[in-house]
């Protein structure tokens, strides 16, 4: 989730039109957010920490620099990836920072894609684990397989696949028994924390510092091949031509005005995309970014039932990851952050993203 220079509110702000409310946030929520506490117990990804419990905003990240992403070479035919998917239709390929960014920000997007019956290949570049290790990260892909099967509104088993790409990386593969045409990859890397500067459990590294060249590699949680910045480039474009997509979604780059703000990871992870695909053959103008934690600047725009079919799915996530996890509605809804950025999504195209 990424900080941006805020926009001025726009009318659509909630804020705005009504008197402020104290959140409701469950108990099990404070408590949990509260373990870390020692002033700032920066929780990554999708988790709260304590501080922005108790505000009405949700968290912003830290504005950090990042040098301009090699773009990886052109190379056509390219060799068939073990990673390689068969076109099922019409295909997005949408590439993330942490597993829940896809159901807070592109939906309901991507909700209709995969109620149209179109193709959808996910890929989840860190492991979102806020320094709480593989377990955590593992509880929270298990919400995310959970969230697809409340969009698509069947539940069965998902079956797992460990794959070697050409690159080297390892890549977990999740698809479900009964629909090939939705699968869910992760690649597991640390989380880079909301102030860019990792976890001391993972080294206190992750994308921005492997970015900046002030890491040579990092370590995925599984304990994986290490990535080093051109095998991890390598590796997103990999996994987006071995999707053979139409379309690819991602995170808001950082060289986007409305990167200003946004968790770190997530500005990474949308410049990697930006500078890899088109050596996959993506034209620009086929992938879409997604403003990130920024939007809750943006006037509201997802309201009625589309909000409420939003808010079920990211309730049935959450049900898994006991760091934000709401057990109502109106409970997710009055979570600072995440209340603000389920009830709005951005999408820019390549000639939307102001680019600095």
């Amino acid at each position: 989730m990424s900080d941006i220079d805020e926009p001025s509110h726009g009318g659509g702000n909630e804020a705005e039109r009504a008197p402020r409310r104290r959140p409701v946030v469950s108990r099990r929520a404070l408590v949990l957010a509260g373990v870390a506490v020692g002033g700032l117990a920066a929780l990554g990804g999708g988790a709260l920490i304590y501080r922005d419990i108790r505000r009405s905003a949700g968290p912003e990240g830290t504005w950090v620099e990042l040098n301009p992403i090699v773009p990886v070479p052109s190379t056509s035919p390219r060799a068939t990836s073990p990673a390689y998917e068969p076109p099922q239709g019409e295909t997005t390929v949408a590439v993330w920072a942490h597993a829940d960014d896809d159901i807070i920000f592109a939906n309901p997007h991507l909700a209709g894609v995969i109620a149209s019956g179109a193709t959808l290949r996910t890929v989840f570049v860190t492991a979102g684990d806020a320094g709480r290790g593989l377990d955590y990260a593992l509880e929270r892909e298990a919400g995310i397989r959970a969230a697809y099967d409340r969009m698509r509104d069947v539940t069965m088993p998902w079956e797992t696949r460990e794959i070697t790409l050409l690159s080297g990386a390892r890549a977990t593969r999740f698809v479900p028994v009964d629909d090939p045409r939705l699968s869910i990859t992760v690649l597991r890397l640390p989380d880079g924390n909301l102030n860019a500067t990792g976890f001391p459990s993972t080294g206190g590294a992750g994308l921005t510092q492997l970015i900046n060249g002030t890491v040579p590699v990092l370590q995925p949680v599984d304990d994986g091949p290490t990535l080093d910045a051109s095998r991890l480039a390598d590796t997103v474009a990999e996994l987006i031509h071995a999707g053979s997509p139409d379309h690819v979604t991602t995170n808001i780059p950082h060289e986007s005005a409305f990167a200003r703000g946004d968790h770190p990871d997530h500005s990474c992870v949308g410049s990697l995309v930006r500078a890899v695909a088109p050596s996959v053959g993506v034209p620009a103008e086929n992938v879409t970014y997604y403003i990130g934690y920024p939007s809750q600047h943006q006037p509201v725009n997802v309201e009625g039932d589309a909000l409420d079919g939003k808010v079920g799915v990211y309730e049935t996530y959450a049900s898994k990851d006991p760091v934000v996890t709401c057990d109502t509605a109106s409970a997710c809804l009055a979570q600072p952050g995440f209340g603000q950025w389920l009830r709005r999504s951005y999408a820019k195209t390549e000639s939307e993203l102001q680019l600095r």
